[in-house]
């Protein structure tokens, strides 16, 4: 459906967080297959995909200046970020907000949001030092717009990120960044698993989760990176999509 992101040239290099294992990981595989060096984090080590010319990282996205360091990282190693996707995010707290953690209710929206706001930060304030623009893809949700009962911190966190993506879109244009909030649709994935898992009580829309489960109706990782892959070339070839910078990835067809 989507043609390659690689063009004639040098090698472009991409950034992910949250890189260890599930949506991240995929995208990080599919990626490296399209030809692009990699610059890879999550709280535990990523492993480096088949194949790839990759700088893996252990990095909390909730430290202070963690993404910063790491960005310097990645360019000293490659000499520029072409593509950066912020992946990283947890689910927890489930349940009613009233029922939450004070802890648990601070560490989800300093990953979901904190997280987001410092790796899009990072990247702005590369793109601004070099020639070429860049493309931001913040990793958002369906819950950014459906306020699902239970999921308070989540569905807030998300929603943030999309506005914080659309006022950074307009920010950084001139400066040759093109930013998107992309939900991925559902994605089977260790979270989606912790999702079928909770008590009706804590969410009770689980039972639709599960049936998507029963009827295998997912987006793959593979399926969702090449969506990425497709919007960054789009994105460069004509310097935006028409204004638009909220999207969703579409539902995948079934094999």
């Amino acid at each position: 459906m989507w043609g390659s992101v690689m063009r004639d040239g040098p090698r472009r290099v991409a950034v992910v967080t949250g890189a260890s294992r599930g949506l991240g990981a995929g995208m990080a595989a599919s990626f490296a297959a399209a030809g692009m060096a990699l610059g890879l984090c999550a709280r535990v080590r990523p492993t480096i995909p088949r194949g790839a010319e990759a700088l893996c990282s252990p990095v909390d996205v909730a430290e202070p200046g963690a993404l910063e360091r790491f960005a310097d990282d990645v360019v000293a190693r490659f000499g520029r970020i072409d593509l950066w996707v912020n992946n990283a995010g947890v689910l927890a707290p489930v349940g009613p907000l009233a029922d939450a953690g004070a802890d648990a209710l601070r560490r989800s929206l300093e990953v979901n949001l904190g997280g987001v706001v410092a790796g899009t930060r990072a990247f702005a304030r590369h793109v601004r030092t070099r020639p070429g623009g860049g493309v931001l893809v913040n990793i958002s949700s369906g819950a950014a717009a459906h306020p699902y009962e239970g999921w308070a911190a989540y569905c807030a966190a998300k929603a943030a990120v999309d506005m914080l993506t659309e006022v950074v879109a307009l920010e950084e244009r001139r400066h040759g960044l093109r930013a998107y909030a992309v939900a991925p649709g559902v994605v089977d994935t260790a979270m989606q698993a912790t999702i079928r898992a909770t008590d009706a009580a804590d969410f009770p829309e689980v039972d639709r989760f599960v049936r998507l489960h029963e009827a295998g109706a997912f987006n793959s990782p593979d399926w969702v990176a090449r969506f990425v892959l497709d919007l960054a070339d789009r994105a460069a070839a004509d310097g935006g999509l028409g204004g638009a910078v909220v999207l969703r990835v579409p539902d995948e067809p079934p094999p």
